[in-house]
């Protein structure tokens, strides 16, 4: 008798087991149908949907959140490549248009020179000029394009090494003086009286500074005031910021300034004339060298591009 109700309860519990069990499968085979159709339905339409969580089930809800951070890098990746698509474009169309203006002045004088035997001695050495400028100018161009396509490859490592910041800002900047001098431009220097040494390459902060200068003076010699400033968190990091107090860059084109052939709108005016590859090279730059460069507008009062390096 005894064995009898033993039995019994023993296949009472294995059918309750299995009933307990058939509904776990049953919802779990629920809960990946969903997953299937859910993610066919997110590649058929690009849609950036996210998987629903669910909760009663730990390891389901582990797999549901792992996939949902792949659809989140798979977005973004997608986003990314979209966004580099239409910088390629850009940067293709602006190549063309800054190569097809002085080429065509090239062209034109060149026709010029050959075809007109009226001209005197004095108008073809001005020709041959501005033919040789034009030239110098494409060449200009073509050596950014190319060096930006050298620093996105990573092909190259640059050699870090200790170098006195302080000096190269102090040179760099006499450099400019008698230039900034003639445009009216007053000179401003923040440096520390004791040296301040950051890990970088030499060469490449000297393009660094180099090209910030030149765009402070494009842009910000109306101000009438440009500034280097160095500052050295014991310990940390070095700061070096290149600032002028001009017409500045609007707030919303702040994100954009550092982005593959991007120019203001007047800079295709002969004044601001530009590649639109300079500050995208700075920035390249700064981050082979482990720092970060941003940049802050006021118009009139101060706009300042700020970059980091390494302190030693």
């Amino acid at each position: 008798m005894m064995l009898i109700w033993l039995l019994s309860v023993t296949l009472l519990v294995l059918g309750i087991t299995a009933a307990v069990l058939g509904v776990r499968l049953r919802k779990r085979s629920k809960h990946l149908n969903y997953i299937h159709e859910k993610v066919l339905d997110i590649l058929d339409q690009g849609t950036y949907e996210r998987l629903l969580v669910f909760d009663s089930d730990a390891e389901m809800s582990r797999l549901l959140n792992d996939m949902n951070r792949l659809l989140e890098h798979a977005h973004l990746a997608k986003a990314n490549y979209a966004n580099q698509e239409k910088e390629m474009r850009n940067m293709l169309s602006n190549i063309s248009h800054d190569l097809k203006t002085p080429l065509t002045v090239v062209l034109g004088y060149s026709e010029t020179l050959l075809h007109s035997s009226s001209l005197t001695d004095a108008e073809r050495r001005v020709m041959t000029e501005k033919i040789q400028d034009k030239a110098q100018e494409v060449l200009r161009l073509m050596h950014s394009f190319f060096d930006l396509a050298k620093l996105e490859s990573g092909d190259r490592e640059l050699e870090l090494r200790r170098v006195n910041i302080s000096e190269l800002c102090r040179v760099k900047m006499l450099s400019f003086y008698e230039l900034l001098t003639k445009l009216g431009v007053h000179v401003e220097l923040d440096i520390p009286e004791q040296d301040v040494f950051g890990r970088a390459n030499e060469e490449a902060l000297d393009r660094v500074l180099d090209n910030l200068i030149t765009n402070a003076m494009k842009y910000g010699a109306d101000g009438k005031v440009l500034g280097i400033s160095v500052l050295k968190r014991e310990g940390e990091c070095v700061t070096i910021q290149v600032w002028d107090r001009g017409k500045g860059i609007p707030e919303k084109e702040h994100t954009r300034v550092f982005e593959r052939m991007y120019t203001l709108e007047d800079s295709r005016n002969r004044m601001y004339q530009g590649s639109g590859l300079g500050l995208t090279i700075t920035k390249r730059l700064v981050e082979r060298m482990g720092g970060r460069i941003d940049v802050h507008s006021v118009p009139y009062e101060r706009t300042v591009f700020s970059f980091t390096l390494e302190a030693l």
